[in-house]
């Protein structure tokens, strides 16, 4: 019974020192120490507030590649993003005896799972999606109401080019017609004067003739 009362002392020792890990400030061998993280994932938390600057909450580390919703769940009683971080790696050392332990000493890990308020940071990416999708119709407009301003002016200089091309016809049409008229009205003199020379002519002869009988 005495070892008992001293595993679950242990336990409850080693839950509460996991508990102060400061993500924005533990080293990669405190952050490999908590559950289900690993060296791997460790480093990217490293690698992304490196590159991100610290933490605002610690739903945040699931902006770190490859921690999700499970993850989180597992460590979310277990980090915090202020304060000093308590010897982290140590705490699964003293959990050890725990396991040797009888079977009673098992039910205390189980208050993990209860935390899954998680999906509360999902709403944001549809709000940026919607504001994507409200920008991408206003361009998409703004490149309709251009091209139809440049067909609308295309097809007002094509008229104006064909109301040109139709003046420029009807004035040298109107050009040609003046010319060819003078060339007329002097063909028409002529044959009229040549006609008249003609009678005059045949009119002498038949006066020689008449003179001769």
């Amino acid at each position: 019974m005495k070892r008992l009362l001293i595993a679950l002392v242990l336990l409850v020792f080693s839950s509460f020192a996991i508990a102060t890990v400061n993500i924005n400030t533990a080293t990669k061998e405190q952050l490999d120490a908590l559950p289900g993280i690993g060296p791997v994932k460790a480093q990217a938390i490293v690698d992304y507030r490196n590159a991100n600057g610290p933490f605002k909450t610690p739903a945040d580390i699931m902006k770190v590649k490859g921690i999700k919703e499970g993850e989180f769940a597992k460590i979310k009683d277990q980090i915090a993003v202020s304060g000093a971080t308590s010897a982290a790696p140590a705490a699964p050392a003293k959990a050890e005896p725990a396991k040797t332990a009888p079977a009673t000493a098992a039910p205390p890990p189980t208050p993990a799972p209860a935390a899954t308020p998680a999906p509360a940071a999902t709403p944001a990416p549809p709000a940026m999606s919607k504001a994507d999708e409200s920008k991408a119709a206003k361009e998409k407009a703004k490149e309709e109401k251009a091209k139809k301003a440049a067909d609308a002016k295309a097809a007002k200089e094509k008229a104006k080019a064909e109301k040109a091309e139709k003046a420029e016809k009807a004035r040298m049409a109107k050009e040609q017609s003046a010319k060819e008229k003078p060339t007329s009205e002097k063909d028409a003199k002529a044959a009229k004067d040549k006609s008249t020379k003609d009678k005059a002519s045949a009119d002498t002869t038949k006066d020689k003739d008449k003179a001769t009988k």
